[in-house]
C-alpha cells in the first residue's frame, strides 16, 4: 500500500484568510480518477494545552463559550503558540495569560493531529506542576471563568463526557496513564491521586 498522497491537485487557491487560519480550495483528480474538490484549513499557530496541576492535586481549569459548538466549554489552558516562539515558553505563556500562573516545571505527555481529515492543526500538551502566582491577562476576545477540580474529579468529568474538549480529554487520560504505570515523579502522581477527603 502506497503511503503518498492519492490526490493529484489540479489548481489550487486561498479562498478564505485571516490572522489564524487559512482556507485553501483546490480542484483535484481523486484516487479514483474523477474530478473533484479538496478544502484544507491550515493554521497559522501551533496549539498548546497545559494543564496545571498544584501541590493538593487540583487542576486549574477555564470556561469560556465557545462558538463554533454554541456552548460552554471547561477545558485546561490553552493557546496558540507562534512557530518563531519556543514551544514551551508559549505553553507557558498562554498558561499565565489565562490563569494567572506560572510554573516551575513542564512535562511534554502528549502530540496530536487535530481534524486532520480537513486541517494541519496540530497540539502539543503538557503537565505543569510547582504553580506560583502570576499575572492574569487574557485577550480581548476572551471572556474566562476559572476553577479549580481536583485531578481525580477531572478525571471523572471526563469519563462522564461532562468535559468534551479534544485537547483537555486526551491530555486526561494520557497523563493518568502515565501516572498509574509510573512515568511521572512520584510526587506528582501521589497529589493526582490522593483523593482529598471531605471533596
Amino acid at each position: 500500500m502506497s503511503e503518498k498522497d492519492p490526490f493529484q491537485i489540479l489548481a489550487s487557491h486561498i479562498a478564505y484568510q485571516n490572522p489564524w487560519i487559512t482556507v485553501e480550495h483546490q480542484d483535484v483528480l481523486r484516487p479514483d480518477g474523477k474530478p473533484g474538490i479538496y478544502g484544507l484549513v491550515r493554521f497559522a499557530n501551533r496549539a498548546v494545552g497545559v494543564l496545571p496541576i498544584d501541590e493538593t492535586g487540583h487542576v486549574w481549569m477555564v470556561g469560556q463559550y465557545r462558538r463554533p459548538v454554541e456552548a460552554w466549554s471547561w477545558e485546561m489552558p490553552e493557546g496558540g503558540v507562534p512557530n518563531e516562539e519556543d514551544l514551551e515558553a508559549g505553553a507557558l505563556r498562554e498558561l499565565e495569560e489565562e490563569v494567572g500562573i506560572r510554573a516551575e516545571t513542564l512535562i511534554k505527555v502528549l502530540e496530536m493531529d487535530l481534524s486532520n481529515s480537513v486541517s494541519d492543526e496540530a497540539a502539543t500538551c503538557f503537565v505543569a506542576y510547582g504553580l506560583t502566582r502570576g499575572n492574569l491577562a487574557p485577550d480581548g476576545t476572551e471572556v474566562l471563568s476559572l476553577k479549580q477540580l481536583h485531578f481525580t474529579q477531572l478525571l471523572a468529568e471526563v469519563e462522564a463526557g461532562k468535559i468534551r474538549d479534544a485537547l483537555t480529554v486526551a491530555t486526561v487520560y494520557r497523563t493518568y496513564h502515565l501516572a498509574q504505570t509510573n512515568q511521572l515523579p512520584a510526587t506528582l502522581t501521589k497529589m493526582m491521586l490522593a483523593y482529598p477527603d471531605g471533596e
